[in-house]
């Protein structure tokens, strides 16, 4: 299901999208703006990697047993 969400922008950045969107580079400015949330879930998930990681160096990383282990 999906669900509306209207936000205001200033000239030049609806300058920026409308052209993105002509120049062919996304479907739509709805497109648009999913793709920039799929590149912020992306670099979250980065960061979170980067910090188990860590924590795994530092041994303080958790051995799974099972897939269960994972709750």
């Amino acid at each position: 299901m999906r669900n509306i969400i209207n936000i205001s922008l200033p000239a030049e950045m609806v300058s920026t999208v409308t052209q993105e969107v002509r120049a062919g580079r996304f479907a739509s400015k709805s497109e648009f703006f999913r793709h920039l949330i799929r590149l912020w879930n992306s670099r979250e998930l980065a960061a979170e990697l980067h910090e188990r990681r860590r924590d795994f160096a530092a041994g303080r990383g958790k051995t799974l047993r099972s897939l269960r282990d994972l709750r």
